[in-house]
């Protein structure tokens, strides 16, 4: 009978431990932000949960609301039916502003085209000069040593003629190198100026 009787007890004392702990967790984490509450509850800072939520009264929003309809309401709805009032086309005036720039800038091109290719004519014509004046001296290089007789009699008379030659070779060699030069810098001027590349070829 007494082991009987420890078992009962023993029973009975797991029943209350069981009871006690058979509280909920939500109930202890109640418990629990209610003590923090009260600790805060002197300063200034008011925190809300769903636990002290006004069920009845109406809340406050920052920001703008709107109705039943989507639409928007308050302050922020009369600026924008304000600008709404009057739209102002955006691409009227930058449209003509474009179409004049477009037209400066296409003036601005021809122009550069224009020197680039009157750089491109006189370099062309600097090197014609230059080649004829070597094919003239070839030839008559030519016709002096392939005549021994007439090379001894006219020496002097072709020595003249042969530093004249070299002497004009070398000037229009130098025009030809100084025009090209000018054309490298106008490429490049007008690679800064923003002419296309395809313009510049």
């Amino acid at each position: 009978m007494k082991h009987m009787a420890w078992i009962a007890i023993g029973a009975a004392l797991l029943l209350g431990v069981g009871g006690a702990a058979a509280q909920s967790l939500g109930d202890v984490a109640r418990s629990n932000r209610k003590g923090k509450l009260q600790q805060t509850s002197a300063s200034s800072t008011h925190y809300f949960d769903n636990d002290n939520l006004p069920k009845n009264d109406h809340l406050s929003v920052v920001g703008q609301g709107s109705d039943a309809n989507g639409q928007a309401t308050g302050a922020n709805s009369q600026a924008a039916d304000q600008s709404n009032a009057n739209p102002v086309p955006a691409d009227a005036k930058p449209a003509k502003d474009t179409k004049a720039e477009q037209a400066e800038r296409d003036r601005v091109n021809e122009e550069w085209q224009k020197k680039l290719d009157d750089q491109k004519a006189k370099i062309a014509a600097l090197s014609h000069e230059l080649e004829l004046t070597q094919r003239e001296y070839r030839l008559k290089a030519v016709a002096m040593y392939s005549d021994a007789g007439n090379r001894m009699r006219n020496s002097a008379q072709w020595d003249k003629e042969d530093r004249d030659y070299k002497q004009q070779i070398e000037d229009k060699q130098k025009a030809v190198d100084a025009a090209k030069q000018g054309l490298d810098d106008l490429m490049e001027q007008a690679r800064k100026a923003g002419v296309p590349s395809k313009m510049r070829e």
